[in-house]
């Protein structure tokens, strides 16, 4: 359950920073009142802990992906 909450949250980075790159928008902060603003600050923090967390995704020994129970 965990590994797909990172996953999750690692999507939602990748989508917000394509959209940086592309249309120069800030999803999050746009939603939340702007960069400095607590609620993208935790959104930010959530998606850098997802990410971190997907590092370990790299090291697993084969065989342990990600199940759908």
């Amino acid at each position: 359950m965990l590994d797909r909450i990172a996953l999750l949250l690692v999507i939602i980075g990748g989508i917000n920073w394509g959209l940086i790159g592309i249309f120069q928008l800030d999803l999050v902060a746009w939603l939340f009142g702007g960069q400095a603003a607590i609620l993208s600050r935790v959104v930010y923090t959530l998606v850098a802990l997802g990410a971190i967390w997907c590092i370990s995704l790299l090291f697993r020994p084969e065989g342990q992906e990600i199940r759908s129970h």
